[in-house]
């Protein structure tokens, strides 16, 4: 019965199941960090980023105004405000003045100070500090409460990543070093591939059988394996510590498998559009530049794809061949693991930075997806 027409198998259903948990583990990750980029840090910690659109109780940090805003009233020194300063905030149910007791004072209760004077909160943020004496330092006093914030989205994230001069994290400057990394490293392997494929597949000379086998055999060799020797050499000729010498190790570790896929490929076109090219008196070059590109476009757009995601994301060889104290080359896959051991508190500075680093490569699979399924397939399977 389950063969009938008009019935799936469970097989099929098992298929489509197993897709769908597929697709669902890679998108809640991805979704989970596009919006914990537009939340602040409070909120991230307070709450995951499924409750981003709902109200979260929080335990905030913040400040009164500075001495120099206080005023004289009635004999006493007086700073006013809200401690919340414009922010949209509502039912503080705690607070406290002492980082050890956060919560031991209700809204319209007053707190004896560290420094002397009192202090008031009250519901809805706004505060008095009262002292006999003036207030005396450059910054205002902590205030710990615990209050419902409402749900905030804001792209100072994004400004502050990309766009802030002084930006110590790096990330744009990390952002244009990962461009200049990989567009080459993507650009010069398929160059290469494609001559060398189209030589293996429909030239004839001595040895081309063992090239083949060669090329077959060094897609089964661990890029960790080549790491040392290959730096030893870069060292030697002096391209060790920059863009060269990442660009020809990218391009070394993706030929194999270039030259494989195109080499499969380019054998499965048809024989007789470049016999009778040869016939009509066409060179290698000429069939090569205006039959044999075109019909493969498929296969080098799905190498590219392959390519740049795979050289985007990379960090072993950034951390092998570009050596740099002064972080001029840094990539951003190597700035994000800095982040986390120097900025490990902010997250909403690290999901922002992480997301960034996936967009282009999220833009680069979604507009060329239909030919990465083609190409591959095609170059993979005779």
């Amino acid at each position: 019965m389950d063969g009938m027409v008009g019935k799936k198998s469970s097989l099929v259903w098992a298929v489509h199941l197993s897709l769908a948990a597929l697709v669902l583990l890679w998108l809640f990750p991805t979704a989970g960090l596009f919006v914990s980029s537009f939340r602040t840090g409070d909120q991230i910690a307070s709450s995951g980023w499924w409750k981003s659109m709902v109200s979260s109780e929080q335990n905030l940090t913040l400040r009164s105004a500075a001495p120099t805003e206080q005023q004289e009233v009635d004999g006493k020194f007086v700073i006013e405000g809200n401690l919340f300063d414009g922010r949209e905030a509502s039912d503080i149910s705690v607070w406290g003045v002492s980082s050890k007791a956060i919560a031991d004072y209700k809204p319209g209760d007053t707190a004896e100070l560290r420094k002397g004077g009192t202090a008031s909160v009250q519901t809805n943020g706004d505060y008095r500090l009262e002292h006999t004496e003036a207030f005396t330092g450059k910054r205002g006093t902590r205030i710990f409460v615990t209050a419902t914030i409402a749900p905030e989205f804001t792209t100072e994230n994004y400004k502050n990543v990309l766009f802030n001069p002084n930006n110590r994290e790096g990330m744009a400057k990390a952002f244009m070093n990962t461009l200049t990394v990989t567009i080459p490293a993507t650009i010069i392997p398929i160059l290469i591939a494609a001559f060398a494929a189209y030589a293996l597949a429909w030239m004839d000379f001595p040895g081309r059988a063992l090239l083949i086998a060669v090329v077959v055999g060094l897609l089964v060799v661990p890029l960790q394996l080549a790491l040392i020797p290959l730096l030893k050499f870069h060292n030697q000729i002096g391209i060790g510590k920059g863009y060269i010498g990442a660009w020809l190790a990218h391009t070394g570790f993706g030929l194999p498998l270039a030259i494989y896929l195109l080499r499969n490929y380019m054998v499965g076109l048809p024989r007789d559009i470049i016999e009778n090219a040869r016939v009509d008196g066409a060179t290698e070059f000429q069939i090569f530049t205006k039959i044999i590109l075109p019909l493969s476009f498929p296969a080098l757009a799905s190498f590219a794809i392959f390519q740049f995601l795979w050289t985007w994301n990379d960090l072993l060889v950034s951390l092998v061949f570009l050596i740099d104290s002064t972080g001029e080359t840094t990539v951003m896959t190597k700035q994000i693991v800095e982040l986390l051991g120097t900025r490990g508190g902010n997250w909403e500075i690290l999901a922002t930075s992480a997301f960034v680093s996936i967009a282009v490569p999220l833009i680069v699979f979604f507009a060329m997806q239909k030919y990465l399924v083609r190409g591959l397939l095609a170059g993979s399977v005779k």
